[in-house]
């Protein structure tokens, strides 16, 4: 056992949660912004503006999604050149048969392929060999049996999720908009978790919502503790940056979730807000403004496709008061009833 373990660290090869679900699937969502949703923008801009060329550089980009994942997957579980690259073929396999839930079959199987091609890197006098094709091998095989069924788990999971918002849409825009923006916060991929279920439509701009209270939310509620750099940091950067603060007082958490518990129903209910731009989009938030990107990259091809005529007034205001406003005021008025009742104090914000 002794031995087992020691050949395990000499490979980097360490099974935790840490490296498995925070680092990978973080990596994985950077993956997605790289090919797919900076893709799906150029190739919108390119339509919009009729230019061919953006309209091409963007498909080039959306059809290097599998491997763009792969690698940043490998990239983060510190694989060795000859098995980050190989990851290129895992990618590309599983995302494929993967179908509508393929970024879950990438994570999946980009992890095992990548972990087998680590085990025998360098562990032969034909490395140049042996590493690629255990690597490309074992990735395959995984996605020839496993992929379609983690695909359509993952995707059979999203279409629920977006059936029961359809169905319930004030208890799941609550539901779906508190709890996306809580993964946004912790040290795990929202968008990840959006991109591998599909999240877009109604439950999408539910998603939306939620990040967006949390990011805009901390922002605004902790700019008194660290001025015009964290509005801006936290506010189009990430609220992780609070996690630290959270773990020491948890009181601080309430404002924003509050927030998304409001505003996750006004965007299905009142506004009808749908992301039916790129699903990863779901779980950006403000983050580089991604999140309201991919409501209007949405809004563009369904007027494209005849299933909204035009994009109204009603859009926008319901886009701002949903994703910056609300938020805003909300979590600040919140934040200032904790404040005078003692549950947060000078100090507990700063980053």
């Amino acid at each position: 056992m002794s031995n087992l373990r020691e050949f395990l660290e000499k490979k980097d090869v360490t099974i935790s949660a840490h490296r498995y679900v925070i680092d990978a699937m973080s990596a994985m969502a950077q993956g997605l912004f790289a090919s797919l949703l900076i893709g799906t923008i150029i190739e919108t801009l390119g339509s919009q503006l009729n230019i061919q060329f953006l309209i091409d550089a963007g498909t080039f980009a959306k059809s290097v999604a599998g491997p763009a994942m792969a690698v940043s997957i490998g990239y983060a579980l510190h694989a060795p050149q000859l098995v980050l690259f190989s990851l290129i073929a895992v990618g590309a396999a599983a995302n494929s048969l993967g179908g509508a839930g393929g970024p879950l079959a990438v994570y999946v199987i980009a992890i095992i392929a990548c972990e087998c091609g680590k085990l025998v890197s360098k562990e032969t006098k034909v490395d140049i060999l042996i590493t690629p094709a255990v690597t490309i091998l074992a990735g395959t095989l995984l996605s020839v049996l496993f992929a379609p069924y983690i695909g359509k788990a993952a995707s059979s999971l999203g279409t629920l999720i977006m059936w029961a918002t359809e169905l319930q849409p004030f208890f799941m825009g609550i539901i779906v908009s508190a709890l996306v923006g809580i993964a946004l916060t912790l040290p795990i991929s929202s968008a990840a978790i959006c991109a591998a279920l599909g999240l877009t439509g109604l439950a999408g701009g539910a998603a939306v919502a939620g990040c967006c209270a949390q990011m805009v939310g901390f922002a605004v509620m902790s700019y008194k503790e660290n001025g015009i750099g964290g509005l801006v940091s936290q506010g189009l950067g990430t609220s992780m940056l609070q996690m630290s603060n959270i773990i020491k007082n948890p009181k601080t958490w309430l404002p924003p979730i509050i927030a998304s518990m409001v505003t996750g129903p006004l965007a299905t209910c009142v506004f009808h807000m749908e992301n039916n731009g790129p699903a990863v989009a779901s779980g950006m938030g403000t983050c580089g403004l991604v999140g309201q990107i991919g409501v209007c990259t949405g809004w563009v091809n369904d007027v494209a496709n005849g299933v909204k005529s035009s994009i109204g007034a009603m859009d926008w205001i319901g886009l701002i008061l949903i994703c910056f406003i609300l938020p805003a005021v909300i979590s600040w008025l919140v934040c200032e009833a904790e404040r005078k009742a003692g549950w947060i104090k000078e100090g507990d914000l700063k980053l």
